[in-house]
């Protein structure tokens, strides 16, 4: 027999397949030793009472043995001789428009600027270490792109869009755990998802696709108003449609569009700080206990939302058990962002703190036009670097000293590697962001007593929530709205925020290419 329940358990209960069928053969009056396998379909914590409980859907096989596979898998086919499409950019967004071009029998070539996932590794350690920026491979580009060394959390609103399930799927079947299907904040973790990446690289070649790392687009090749492939900084031509998955940060891909006078606009975005606090204190706060969060519970997540003089100022990219990493993409800029190892085993949690940012917001950038967010951005990430000492150190300042416009007389101890310079953010952050930032504090301490403390730390600045730009896309084709053979997709077009939705806008494209390519050949 194979039964399904609904249950609602302590965290020992829940805390592994042993605990929790005897907590359920209690309950419902079998026995422990008629249980022949396990399977947990859901599983959520709800920590707003100070006894915390452990939903849990689970599949249960009484005298049976378990026979469904843990995943669905996808048989993927031989492309080698198949049509030709060129994706732009080895993340999330092209990896998955890579493996869906190939379901659909066309052959995916993936170009990427940066390194292979591992050989990135040495070179995101030379900014920690020697504060030494590589400008095509760092947090941002290279192999898995942005999403590879910053967390790999997988939860997302975007379910209208496309199968989330079976993104999931994808990722399991390439060596993800399947604790991800039943999780519902889903997280992967830095030090797993790299193999995962490796994974679905493979099998793009064994298909007979191809990826090329260290292979830079430095132009696109348009004719009559179609694209007809890319120019490589090699100056190799690599013809076919081409999938632009370049990523948020990639702003010479931006420059050359509006040189090419393919359209593009100016989007908002959000920016603010790493705000960082000992774990311990998150853990207190959550799971409403002075102990923190004992044995069995996880370290614990927050997320704040609120409204500033029109303006959205709210947490972005929570990372319990997590630290804070330098994202810089160049030389003179200082960028924070945050991840977690798969234990999320740090004593320090850290989120961005964010206030939104509109182009009516800046009028004084209005001479940079489609470009002008994007300046916003670098003008802000170069402050930030001034102000950090001209290295990667990033300037910091103690939370409450900056919402009562103090200097902080020294810093806490923080997992940011480079270091820190004590530096008054109030006084040369915008006020438009410092001011909302400063209200968001107050009322975020309100709703969640000791969330406003000395022991916080705040580390300038965050900027790279979301693309400065969006490119234009038909609804119906997904090509850009000008240009055919042209498809933006990902973060960087400004369709997704995300692994989990650049992934599912990656298949979508894929998808549409397919479809058009299709016509062509028939």
């Amino acid at each position: 027999m194979i039964k399904d329940i609904q249950a609602r358990l302590s965290p020992k209960e829940a805390s592994c397949e042993n605990e929790i069928v005897k907590a359920l053969s209690r309950q419902y009056g079998f026995e422990t030793r008629s249980v022949k396998g396990v399977r947990i379909l859901k599983r959520s914590i709800d920590a707003r009472q100070r006894n915390v409980i452990i939903n849990l859907k689970v599949r249960l096989y009484i005298n049976e043995p378990c026979s469904e596979p843990a995943y669905t898998s996808i048989e993927y086919k031989d492309v080698k001789d198949a049509p030709q499409a060129v994706i732009v950019g080895a993340g999330p967004a092209g990896l998955f428009a890579a493996l869906r071009l190939i379901e659909e029998g066309i052959r995916p070539v993936v170009v990427e600027r940066g390194k292979n996932v591992r050989d990135r590794k040495k070179d995101l350690a030379m900014i920690s270490r020697e504060h030494k920026v590589d400008p095509d491979s760092n947090y941002s580009f290279g192999e898995g792109g942005a999403g590879a060394y910053s967390d790999g959390k997988l939860y997302t609103r975007s379910k209208k869009r496309g199968s989330v399930d079976r993104i999931l799927n994808i990722l399991c079947q390439n060596g993800a755990s399947t604790d991800i299907l039943a999780d519902a904040h889903p997280h992967i973790g830095t030090d797993k998802l790299p193999s995962v990446i490796e994974n679905m690289r493979n099998r793009i070649i064994d298909c007979g696709g191809e990826v090329r790392f260290e292979t830079k687009m430095t132009d696109i090749i348009i004719e009559d108003n179609r694209v007809k492939g890319i120019i490589t900084a090699d100056g190799q031509q690599i013809k076919g449609p081409v999938i632009l998955a370049t990523g948020h940060s990639a702003r010479d891909v931006y420059h050359l569009l509006k040189d090419k006078n393919i359209a593009i606009e100016p989007k908002g975005i959000a920016v603010g700080v790493r705000l960082e606090h000992p774990q311990h204190i998150i853990d207190c706060i959550q799971y409403h206990n002075p102990k923190g969060r004992g044995e069995y519970l996880p370290a614990a997540e927050y997320s704040f939302v609120t409204q500033v003089d029109g303006r959205g100022v709210y947490s972005f990219c929570m990372c319990p058990g997590g630290v804070v990493v330098p994202a810089a993409s160049a030389d003179k800029q200082v960028v924070v962002n945050g991840m977690s190892s798969s234990s999320r085993g740090s004593k320090w949690a850290n989120s961005g703190m964010v206030v939104e940012v509109r182009p009516e917001d800046l009028p004084q950038y209005e001479e940079y036009g489609e470009l002008c967010m994007m300046k916003f951005q670098e003008d802000m990430e170069y402050q930030t670097y001034i102000n950090g000492n001209s290295t990667q150190a990033a300037p910091a300042q103690r939370m409450v000293d900056f919402v009562e416009k103090r200097i902080s007389r020294d810093l806490p101890e923080s997992s940011y590697a480079p270091g820190l310079i004590n530096s008054p953010l109030h006084f040369w952050m915008p006020d438009f962001i410092s001011n909302r930032l400063r209200e968001g504090f107050k009322t975020f301490g309100r709703s969640a007593k000791g969330f406003l403390t000395n022991e916080a730390l705040m580390i300038a600045m965050e900027t790279r929530t979301s693309a400065p730009v969006r490119i234009p896309r038909s609804p119906e084709n997904l090509q850009h709205s000008i240009i055919a053979d042209l498809y933006p997709c990902g973060e960087g077009a400004g369709f997704a925020g995300g692994i989990v939705s650049a992934a599912i806008d990656g298949e979508r494209c894929a998808e549409a290419l397919a479809n058009i390519l299709k016509e062509k050949y028939e």
